[in-house]
Order: structure tokens, then C-alpha cells, then sequence
């Protein structure tokens, strides 16, 4: 690790070595220990009882957060023409099907989220050395294939965000920015842990959230109570 700058001894100050920190306190201090000069991420990492080798215990899943991610999300569509318009009106970035699929064959991911019809499914599985290292592949699971292209994209714009369990059986994912009210990055914090809670499998035995960390893009991890988590 490289030399601490002063801000970044500041910061690291005012995190108690050891303390388990309430929701709203993190959400707090994710702000106050933050030192870059952009606007930076909030991240939640979340280690969970699972063993995410087992079918029966991958935990996977959607949530819509209140505040949005404060992220502009890129939309590529991947439709068929009677459905381009409706994907255009919900604001997809980019709409289309075959010269897109052949911009991807060709290296091009400059997106963040794809949403596509079950009937194309059988063209972009060709895609999955491009897109599945990205985490771009569309899944019925995450809502990004779906009849309903327009709706689709307006939930994504709106900050629905898909996520899974690591093989290390940790979620990690951003929930917001550091421009966000301390209030905002709770509200986005609550809405995350009540699905990762409600998606506890039925085989997961003992301890199922064993830490939780919230932070920011190069600040200190801050730990959250898990007790009053599971209260959620």
C-alpha cells in the first residue's frame, strides 16, 4: 500500500478501530472520510453465510434503489424494430439489434446494462466470451430480458441495479454517491440489505449476514452493526 496522504490520516482518524457503526452513522462517515476530488462512489460489501457453490445457496437478485446510484447508466437495446420506438421514448441509449451485435463481436462494450427480448437470446448467447466477463449478459433473473423493453429501461435509468454473491461469498455493489444527503445513502443502504435479507436460501444455516462495510471509492471501510441490519 502506498504512502497516506494527510487527508486520507484524517480520515482514517475519525473511523474507531473495531466499532460497529450504526446505519445511519456509516452513512455519515462515508462522507466525512471521503478525500478525492470527484464525485466518489458508495460502496456496501456484504459477506454472507452461503457457500455460493452450491445451486441452492447463490444468492442473486434486483433491488430498485429509492435515490437512485447517481450513475449515468448507459442502455444499449437489442430489439426488434416494432419495439425501437418504446425503447427510445423510456431513453435507451442506444437502440438496435444486428449492427450492434456485430459492434460487440467486434470488442465495442462502451455500455453499462443490455436489455434484450427472449427471442434474441439465441443471437447474443454467440456474445458470451465478450459480455460475460463484463457482467453485461442479459438474464431474465435481472429483468433485462423481458417483453417489456420500454419498462425495462426505464427501471435501470431509474437506478435498479442486479447483484450476486461472489464465489467468495461476498455481495459487492454501489449504492450512491458522496454528493448523495447522508439520509439519501441510508435510504439506498435500507432498501439493499431488506433484499439481500429476503433472499436468505432456506439451506443457508448459522450466521447468514456476517459483515457488512460500507465506503467509498478510496476511503476507509466503515462497519455496520449486523444486528441492527437484520432488523431491517
Amino acid at each position: 500500500m502506498g504512502k497516506l496522504t494527510k487527508n486520507q490520516k484524517l480520515a482514517l482518524e475519525k473511523v474507531e478501530a473495531g466499532k460497529a457503526y450504526s446505519l445511519k452513522e456509516a452513512a455519515q462517515l462515508v462522507k466525512d472520510t471521503t478525500t478525492t476530488k470527484f464525485d466518489a462512489s458508495v460502496d456496501i460489501d456484504v459477506r454472507l453465510g452461503v457457500d455460493p457453490r452450491k445451486a441452492n445457496q447463490m444468492v442473486r437478485g434486483v433491488v430498485s434503489l429509492p435515490n437512485g446510484t447517481g450513475k449515468q447508466i448507459r442502455v444499449l437495446a437489442l430489439c426488434t424494430p416494432d419495439k425501437e420506438a418504446e425503447a427510445k421514448a423510456a431513453g435507451a441509449d442506444y437502440v438496435g439489434l444486428d449492427e450492434y451485435i456485430e459492434k460487440i463481436k467486434g470488442g465495442w462494450t462502451d455500455i453499462d446494462v443490455i436489455i434484450t427480448m427472449p427471442a434474441i437470446m439465441g443471437k447474443i448467447g454467440a456474445l458470451g466470451r465478450v459480455l460475460g466477463p463484463r457482467g453485461l449478459m442479459p438474464n431474465p433473473k435481472s429483468g433485462t430480458v423481458t417483453m417489456e423493453i420500454g419498462k425495462a429501461v426505464t427501471e435501470v435509468k431509474q437506478g435498479k441495479i442486479d447483484f450476486k454473491v461472489d464465489k467468495t461469498g461476498i455481495v459487492h455493489t454501489s449504492i450512491g454517491k458522496v454528493s448523495f444527503s447522508a439520509e439519501q445513502i441510508m435510504e439506498n443502504a435500507k432498501a439493499f440489505m431488506s433484499t439481500i435479507i429476503k433472499l436468505k436460501p432456506a439451506s443457508a444455516k448459522g450466521t447468514y449476514v456476517k459483515s457488512v462495510y460500507l465506503s467509498s471509492t478510496m476511503g476507509p471501510g466503515i462497519k455496520i452493526d449486523t444486528k441492527a441490519i437484520e432488523e431491517i
